[in-house]
């Protein structure tokens, strides 16, 4: 199993990871629909989703593996004046209790491991997850161009290593199909997946696949 390694935050500087996805916004409205109070963003990173779902009146506990990262959230989260409870933690390894959280957003995230990782940190979920509760996450595509034609050296038949400089050199990306997701998660219900391609962006075509997936945990 890899050894989870964090972004490397003084080498990105795009705004992008300071404004909520778009896919974040049908996550609140749902969840308040479902009366859901306590959320876990899963591997917060600056903290932009943390800061949503604090806005909208969730409990939001955030964790990423950066120091970088949550003493950003931290400072945000004081500026806005909002209660967010913010941790340094290993997705591996989670430090909370057995049934902490309603809900559980890994957005871009849980992808940052290999084959044996995943079914950890899946298995992490399970369990701080209350039964009935709800798990969003995206997970990389094997049809998206840095798992197929990239060149990237492969760490096991579903992972590849980043080489390019960047806040991502040298982190795993775990990759699968379809079949690999309905696999992966024998403990929930699937409610919908996509799959998407982000063709065209920052000016020019791109081949950017990934897979957003909507399970609740099984009672």
């Amino acid at each position: 199993m890899s050894i989870s390694k964090e972004w490397d935050w003084s080498k990105e500087n795009n705004s992008i990871w300071l404004s909520p996805s778009e896919e974040s916004y049908y996550v609140v409205q749902r969840w308040k629909e479902k009366g859901y109070k306590r959320i876990l963003d899963f591997g917060c990173g600056l903290g932009r989703h943390s800061i949503l779902f604090a806005k909208e009146g969730y409990c939001v506990n955030a964790f990423d593996l950066s120091v970088e990262a949550t003493e950003y959230l931290k400072y945000w989260a004081e500026e806005e004046q909002l209660s967010i409870e913010v941790k340094v933690a290993d997705m591996q390894n989670l430090p909370y209790p057995d049934d902490s959280f309603d809900a559980v957003f890994a957005y871009h995230v849980i992808s940052h491991t290999d084959t044996l990782g995943i079914r950890q940190i899946l298995g992490e979920i399970s369990r701080i997850l209350n039964p009935g509760g709800e798990l969003y996450m995206t997970l990389c595509s094997k049809e998206t161009w840095s798992f197929k034609d990239a060149g990237y050296p492969k760490l096991d038949n579903n992972t590849v290593i980043k080489t390019d400089d960047g806040p991502e050199k040298d982190i795993p990306h775990f990759y699968v199909n379809l079949d690999d997701i309905i696999e992966l998660l024998p403990n929930f219900e699937i409610v919908r997946i996509r799959h998407t391609d982000d063709c065209y962006f920052a000016k020019h075509r791109q081949n950017s696949k990934h897979f957003f997936i909507l399970a609740k945990l099984k009672e």
